[in-house]
């Protein structure tokens, strides 16, 4: 089941949209799980990454839905956003919260259908790369290949990512093992890197986003025997 959330402060449109929702699950075999808000602060309040895709109106009298795609991008880098707009300038600045696509009011179904047909592809080709990260205020959906790699600092974890640092508590351990088969691998103690962002090793050290990161001389075989396999599969 794939979970939509509606943002429209327009009845007749929200009506609209999951009418259309409900004709796509007819005519494709899909079957979705809708929840309907009528402005940004509703959804934005308590998010908890709960959704697949949201199709986000983008006037709205409290919070327009530029501002509530900001906030949620925030905590959920992975929801695919599509927004709802009587003006297509809209959809130049929906490129600065990785929106996948706009549709124009008044809505025809063939418009919006085409733009579902790619936000549900998008969306199933991420699905299994996915990890939930417990942070401060909340919880965060991140896709592993924006990791580049993980810090331990005593009881605290650190994930540095292409969109920014987010901290957690936890066991590096415990990270391995939520992270098994998924191409990462342990540097030294401190680090577990993503392999898919190692780009040499120089100095006994993993080069990862322009950062140095030590190989210990106990893991060295291993994460070499890693990295050249994983090398490997991806040449191939």
């Amino acid at each position: 089941m794939i979970s939509i959330a509606i943002v429209e402060d327009e009845k007749m449109y929200a009506e609209q949209l999951e009418e259309y929702l409900h004709q796509y699950e007819k005519n494709n075999g899909e079957l979705f799980d809708i929840t309907v808000y009528s402005d940004g602060d509703q959804i934005v309040n308590k998010y908890r990454s709960q959704f697949d895709i949201i199709l986000m109106d983008v006037e709205m009298k409290f919070m327009d839905g530029m501002s509530a795609a900001e906030e949620i991008r925030k905590i959920d880098t992975e929801v695919v956003i599509i927004f709802i707009t009587n003006m297509a300038q809209y959809a130049i600045r929906g490129y600065a919260v990785d929106a996948l696509d706009y549709v124009l009011k008044p809505v025809s179904y063939f418009a919006f259908s085409q733009r579902l047909n790619r936000a549900i592809s998008r969306m199933k080709k991420r699905e299994t790369k996915m990890i939930m990260v417990n942070i401060k205020g909340g919880t965060v959906r991140l896709n592993l290949a924006n990791i580049f790699y993980i810090e331990s600092q005593g009881h605290t974890l650190i994930l540095h990512t292409i969109l920014g640092d987010y901290e957690t508590t936890g066991t590096m351990k415990e990270m391995e093992e939520k992270l098994c088969d998924m191409n990462f691998c342990r540097g030294n103690k401190g680090y577990l890197i993503n392999l898919q962002h190692v780009d040499s090793v120089e100095d006994g050290c993993a080069v990862v986003n322009g950062e140095q990161l030590v190989i210990s001389r106990p893991r060295k075989k291993e994460f070499m025997e890693a990295l050249t396999e994983y090398w490997g599969d991806v040449i191939k």
